[in-house]
């Protein structure tokens, strides 16, 4: 495991014990914990996008905004929903977020998930063509980003500019050089995570999967980071790829700690519907005192094959408790996986 980072859902709710009651409380915590977790020596703060819920939904404002608040740690969302973008306002947003950052976003891109409104991209202006679903849909405008993303200019200049252009083509500005590289697709399914391998992607895998093997969680996502490594192989990429998984994962080492998760683990797996027509694997959480975890922790083969770890984070229960929980999984549990 070379590194270990935290994903906040960004939750806001005016419920009596949420620490995070408004918007402006999601946002100011989320950049308030990522610069707790780079004082506590974690390696990324990453971030889920969600649209028409209480949650965070408009990624670049805040990465930015963290990227000028600290100087280390990655940034980068898990996953932002491609079905939803315009590609190309996309690569200048992106783009600028991480000049701010100095290089240091990771941005998850994917199909994403059911969302709380029926179609909502179609609220956002984007309708798949009658040959094409909205899964379709997504690709092209990952493709569009990440052509885009490459720097090489496509678009013709006006011959009489209000300013001076550059000889050539033109492309969006500003352009982030190595950005194309630190791109990542969130793979609900072993054949999505071959698809990412060819195309270059690095691999985001979450705590479900769109398929049941009859097989335990972490064997299938296992095998679907192997897939994805095959696939890249194959397909004659010269980087390193990379892998990460999220976890639910709480180290019980005070009354706090007990008290929220103390009741014992969802010690398995558990299979269920996104919706009418996709079932789903969904992998277990674990809560233990930390010598527990270091060997519950030691048998997850997907966490063994990955190179990033992400912490799912109760965002709600506020910066200081979510960073203490971050510190006691890098004090008392990561070392045993081989962190550092």
């Amino acid at each position: 495991m070379k590194k270990i980072g935290f994903l906040s859902f960004g939750h806001w709710s005016n419920a009596p014990h949420s620490q995070v009651r408004s918007a402006s409380d999601a946002l100011i915590q989320s950049i308030e914990l990522a610069e707790a977790a780079e004082e506590l020596g974690a390696d990324g703060a990453y971030f889920r996008v969600h649209h028409f819920a209480q949650q965070l939904a408009s990624p670049f404002p805040l990465l930015a905004a963290i990227g000028a608040r600290t100087s280390r740690i990655e940034i980068g969302t898990a996953v932002i929903d491609m079905r939803y973008e315009n590609p190309l306002y996309m690569v200048e947003d992106a783009g600028a977020a991480d000049l701010i950052a100095g290089g240091r976003l990771q941005l998850g891109i994917s199909r994403g998930s059911p969302e709380q409104v029926i179609d909502g991209f179609r609220y956002f202006g984007y309708v798949p063509s009658e040959d094409e679903t909205d899964a379709d849909m997504a690709r092209q405008h990952a493709d569009v980003f990440l052509q885009a993303l490459s720097g090489v200019g496509f678009a013709q200049p006006n011959p009489t500019p209000m300013f001076a252009n550059p000889p050539g083509l033109l492309r969006p500005e500003p352009h982030s050089p190595g950005l194309r590289d630190r791109i990542w697709w969130g793979a609900g399914s072993r054949a999505t995570a071959e698809w990412a391998g060819t195309q270059g992607l690095n691999l985001m895998s979450s705590t479900l999967l769109t398929e049941d093997a009859g097989v335990p969680f972490h064997a299938l996502q296992a095998e679907q980071i192997r897939l994805f490594r095959e696939a890249w192989t194959a397909a004659g990429h010269q980087r390193e790829p990379r892998v990460s998984v999220s976890r639910s994962i709480f180290a019980l080492v005070d009354d706090r700690d007990r008290a929220y998760f103390g009741r014992g683990n969802q010690a398995t797996d558990q299979v269920g519907y996104l919706d009418a027509q996709t079932k789903a694997i969904f992998g277990r959480s674990y809560a233990a005192e930390p010598d527990v975890l270091v060997r519950e922790l030691a048998g997850d083969t997907a966490i063994q094959a990955a190179d990033t770890l992400l912490l799912t984070v109760p965002n709600q229960l506020g910066v200081e408790y979510n960073a203490h929980a971050i510190e006691s999984i890098l004090t008392y549990v990561a070392p045993g996986l081989g962190w550092r």
